[in-house]
């Protein structure tokens, strides 16, 4: 579980697990799936290199051959060739749209927004989705720092694989499902 999700499964009286709903103890820990994950063995994908699943997340960071394999999905479902990265927009720094100030991440143009211009009811653009293959230019936000706030929470680039917004969703997922199929 991502952190937010995890605390709005913490929130009520008694709390639940977001899967199966049964009653969670805040602070207990899964001795039992702990003890499943450091002792079951998997393959990379990659390098077929063996491990417990509790290393595998640190392998898979290092280890070329599987961001090969990773990067093999991608290009199957993507509706153009890779571009090569000059082509693509940047977002990852964005200028405040108040005061022009440059170089913010995200984050921090959230908290710049919200320690400077929190009052500041002019109507902008959101340069974050401006930056974005379905945002538009043009589109002034009513209230931008709500918007900020609900919008822009998470870094969109974290659940983008590759960093390829022009892959087609469906075909991605049915990348994965065959390929789940044939690694096993």
């Amino acid at each position: 579980f991502c952190t937010p999700c995890l605390q709005e499964c913490l929130k009520p009286k008694k709390p639940v697990c977001g899967v199966c709903r049964s009653t969670l103890s805040a602070g207990s820990r899964a001795l039992d799936l702990e003890k499943q994950i450091e002792t079951t063995e998997t393959t990379c994908n990659g390098c077929n290199k063996k491990m417990y699943l509790s290393k595998m997340r640190s392998h898979a960071a290092s280890c070329s051959k599987y961001q090969n394999y990773i990067m093999e999905g991608v290009k199957a479902v993507t509706k153009e060739p890779l571009h090569n990265t000059r082509s693509f927009p940047n977002r990852f720094t964005f200028p405040c749209p108040y005061c022009s100030e440059k170089n913010f991440d995200q984050e921090g143009l959230v908290e710049h927004c919200k320690a400077l211009h929190s009052m500041d009811a002019k109507q902008v653009v959101c340069p974050i989705c401006a930056s974005m293959p379905w945002g538009d230019p043009n589109y002034r936000s009513a209230n931008f720092m709500e918007h900020l706030q609900r919008r822009h929470r998470f870094s969109y680039d974290t659940f983008v694989v590759g960093g390829d917004y022009d892959a087609d969703e469906d075909d991605m997922m049915a990348q994965v499902l065959m390929r789940s199929l044939r690694d096993k």
